[in-house]
């Protein structure tokens, strides 16, 4: 058996491809894995250290601008997607795939829509509540359509074609219990604990509201916290928490650093988590079942952040605040009357459980093996 996934961009595309490749494997010992993303993408990085190979093809974003270095880019990229689809005919004569699994990012295009048209059996999943750009350019000619929530099947005409699977998360986040935890960070099981971060690279904007939100929380002095800047943030917060008159290193109970390498750790231990609202950080927190204040990132595509959070909030496993409606203060007392309200902090962990699919990766490689028999 063997299997392309084809997969770019960012870790939210990423991360679940080789989340459902490694159960693969351990299900088929047997069965051929290649990995296909950008040749410029971080998948180059991540894949090979997980131990699988990696071809690329090189290809671009569209930018959408009627402005002339946009509409200029945009020719460009037309000219590398053409080379992109050459590009993935070779793999696939090369490889002979049986089945191609595509997880996002425009990487994953090319291999979609060329294994399409030869009649390989593909799978496309899509990890947000609306379909980006990529995944609305091939969803009409992939055998099945794999979505994280139920609620998007009214995203696409054939409906017939969508299953909803839930998004793959690393075990951890759903086996590690909260008591190990706190016992790891040696943290009382009484003392409230709260986990900020912003992403990898940190949004300017929640980050200086964050410095605010730091400043009150050193002054009363009354939950533990552990807030990622993120590699931007990193460079300039720290300066701007002395201005506010704050030096962290004299407190004892707030923590800020650059990024949280243990992740699954502090969000079982958390009381509340606050981040952004990307598909895998909120399939991560529902599969640990941490109560959550979702600040949808208002610069993305199509919105898909706050309809993310949106599906959260309505089945009551988030509370979801806009970017423009707060600010260190508001977003200060929003976390201390949800930490301070255990009634409805138990509600949301358990609507998180419920609104969580722990087997994800599972029903993903039933449906690549089932897409193989027929192929």
């Amino acid at each position: 058996m063997r299997v392309i996934f084809t997969c770019g961009g960012t870790g939210g595309h990423i991360n679940p491809a080789i989340a459902v490749a490694k159960v693969l494997k351990e299900k088929r010992p047997d069965a051929q894995i290649l990995f296909v993303g950008a040749d410029d993408g971080m998948e180059t990085n991540l894949v090979p250290r997980e131990g699988f190979p990696i071809e690329t093809v090189t290809i671009s974003n569209y930018l959408r601008s009627l402005k002339p270095s946009a509409v200029w880019h945009n020719i460009k990229a037309v000219v590398t997607i053409r080379k992109a689809l050459r590009r993935a005919d070779q793999i696939i004569r090369d490889f002979r795939p049986d089945v191609i699994v595509g997880t996002g990012g425009y990487a994953s295009y090319p291999m979609l829509a060329r294994g399409a048209k030869r009649g390989i059996p593909t799978a496309l999943h899509e990890a947000n509540a609306v379909p980006g750009l990529a995944t609305k350019m091939v969803c009409d000619k992939v055998d099945r359509i794999l979505v994280s929530f139920e609620e998007s099947r009214s995203e696409y005409k054939n409906a017939d074609r969508v299953i909803p699977v839930g998004m793959p998360v690393r075990e951890e986040f759903v086996f590690t219990k909260r008591s190990e935890a706190r016992k790891e960070l040696k943290l009382g099981e009484d003392e409230p604990f709260i986990v900020s971060a912003w992403g990898s690279l940190g949004a300017r904007e929640m980050n200086k509201k964050m410095a605010d939100f730091m400043k009150l929380e050193c002054q009363e002095g009354r939950y533990h916290h552990v807030h990622a800047t993120g590699s931007f943030g990193w460079r300039w917060m720290p300066d701007l928490m002395k201005e506010k008159g704050v030096d962290l290193a004299d407190q004892d109970k707030v923590v800020m650093q650059e990024y949280i390498y243990n992740m699954p750790t502090l969000m079982a231990a958390a009381d509340v988590f606050i981040s952004r609202a990307g598909s895998s950080t909120l399939n991560e927190i529902a599969a640990a079942g941490t109560p959550c204040i979702i600040v949808p990132s208002p610069n993305v595509t199509n919105n898909h952040q706050e309809k993310n959070a949106r599906i959260l909030e309505k089945r009551g496993a988030a509370v979801v605040i806009r970017e423009s409606d707060c600010d260190g203060k508001s977003l200060y007392e929003a976390a201390k009357a949800l930490i301070e309200d255990r009634e409805a902090c138990g509600s949301m962990r358990k609507a998180l459980r419920d609104l969580a699919v722990i087997d994800s990766a599972e029903r993903i490689c039933r449906i690549i093996l089932e897409l193989a028999r027929k192929g």
